[in-house]
Formats: C-alpha cells, structure tokens, sequence
C-alpha cells in the first residue's frame, strides 16, 4: 500500500518556488499532496523524505522494485527537457537513469542511488569528474533542447529580478552583471556544440557506491559549449583557498573554462552575497568579473 509524506510541501521549500516561479506557483503548491497520493498510488511508492529544490519537489521513496526518486516540477518545459536528455545519456552510468515518466503531471520516476549522498562538502574525485564530463559530452545532440543563448539569457535574468534590493545589491554592481551577459552570450554563440548539462555543479552529483561511483542528476540541458559544465567545479579550488588555476589544471578544455568563469563570474558572487554577505571568495570572484 503507497504512503505519503504528510509534509510534502513545506514553509522553506514553497518559499524557495515562489522566488523562482513567482506568485503563479501557488496553485501548483497548493495540489501537490494530491498530486504525490496519486502518483505514489500508480507507482506503488512509499514516499519516506523530501529534499530541498529550487525548480519543484524530490521525493526519495521505496517501492517493491527498490529505491526510486519522484521529482515533480510546475513546469512542463523542465520536466520534458529533464527527460529527453536522461534517455539521450540512458546508456551511461554516470547519468542516473529513468524508469517511467507523467509529463502531463510534470513527473519523473528515477532510479534510486545507494547511498546518495551529494559532493557537496566531500572530497572531489577528479578523475571520475572528468570521466563524468567526457561521457555527458560524448553523446550527439538529438531532440528538442533550448539553445545555450537561452539558457544564459534565462539565468541572467532571473539573477537581474534576484538582485534587485537584495543584500547583494550594494556589493555587486549592475553594470558587471550586464558584461557578464554580454560575455557569456558570445561564448554560447561562439563554441563547439555538445549536449550539456547545464546545472552540473557538486550538489547534483551523488554518491553511488564504490561499483559505480559517481553519478549526475537534474539536468538543466541545452545544446552549447560543454565548457559551461566545468564551471562550479573550476571554482571549488577558489573557494577552498587555492586559486582558479589550480581547479582549471583539472579539467578539460581550460582556456573555454577560464572565458566561462569570467562571464560567470557575477551570478557565482551573488548568491553567496545575497546570503552572508562579502567573504574573500566573493572578492576574488568579482574581481574576475571585472
């Protein structure tokens, strides 16, 4: 018999869609503990935790088969997206793989990884990053993808509604978000094409087990440079105390890595800006940007 979590949507999480999606988001919060009941019941799930997103809802679940994710989303676009680049990489096995889809109800059903556990704040195996990255890399673009130009224009300007009279504001001036753009709208219109992630950053790469080792998951994909990917790993060296050079000496293709770093360079300072405020990262960050 399915379960459900009885907090399926919590205070945090609803904020959390509401600064992305907007007030239009309500109704789709508003459904999702019926939304959950109905696709645990169809899937035979027994949902036992809830983790955290910016784009919609994961929810980690038993069933009889095993471990499985439901990831659901308000958006239509993302979840179709998700899916076409998960079944483009299903051969991989550093992708993690799709067992069943609801596009209509905006869901996924995924494998569930053992243990699972993201890269956040865990040693980075390098060599198994870069096997990661040669793999999504390795497969042809096929399918209905946004182009990279508008993935950079949509996450710039969601930073520009972001930034406004947040804390961040007074540390990060407009006018290095503006260049920002500007660059990485030439490096997405100037480069070799590859199927990208687009979203591949430590807390979307997870622990699965010593056989498999590490795997990729939420895809943000589009068709573009596949430097774009390097990016949050190039700068973990940065923000450990070393230097940017010493995360790009890890990584493939590091002069494309370095020109994305700097075009990155704002939307990577704002977020810790907007919470905690300047750090000796932030200011190494933003004087890139400059």
């Amino acid at each position: 018999m399915a379960a459900v979590l009885t907090d399926a949507l919590d205070t945090a999480a609803r904020a959390r869609l509401l600064d992305r999606f907007g007030p239009a988001v309500e109704p789709w919060c508003d459904g999702l503990p019926a939304l959950v009941t109905r696709l645990a019941t169809r899937w035979d799930l027994t949902v036992r935790e809830a983790r955290p997103g910016n784009t919609g809802r994961t929810l980690l679940c038993d069933s009889p088969a095993g471990p499985r994710v439901l990831k659901l989303c308000p958006d239509p676009a993302i979840v179709s997206a998700e899916a076409t680049a998960l079944r483009a990489w299903a051969s991989l096995p550093r992708v993690v793989q799709v067992l069943d889809t609801d596009l209509a109800e905006g869901a996924l059903l995924l494998e569930g990884l053992t243990p699972g556990t993201t890269l956040t704040d865990a040693e980075i195996p390098w060599d198994q990053v870069r096997d990661l990255l040669g793999q999504l890399h390795g497969v042809p673009v096929t399918g209905a993808f946004p182009t990279q130009l508008e993935r950079v224009h949509a996450m710039f300007d969601l930073a520009e509604r972001r930034l406004r009279g947040s804390g961040a504001e007074a540390h990060l001036p407009w006018q290095l978000l503006h260049t920002g753009r500007a660059r990485a709208a030439m490096l997405a219109t100037t480069g070799p094409i590859a199927l990208v992630h687009g979203d591949l950053h430590p807390g979307n790469v997870l622990d699965a087990g010593p056989d498999r080792g590490i795997v990729a998951i939420d895809p943000r994909p589009c068709h573009g440079d596949a430097a774009f990917d390097a990016v949050d790993w190039a700068y973990l060296t940065l923000s450990a105390g070393g230097t940017l050079d010493d995360g790009l000496a890890l990584l493939p293709d590091p002069a494309r890595t370095r020109a994305w770093c700097v075009a990155l360079a704002p939307l990577v300072a704002m977020g810790p800006l907007r919470r905690t405020g300047p750090t000796p990262f932030t200011d190494a960050v933003l004087r890139l940007a400059a």
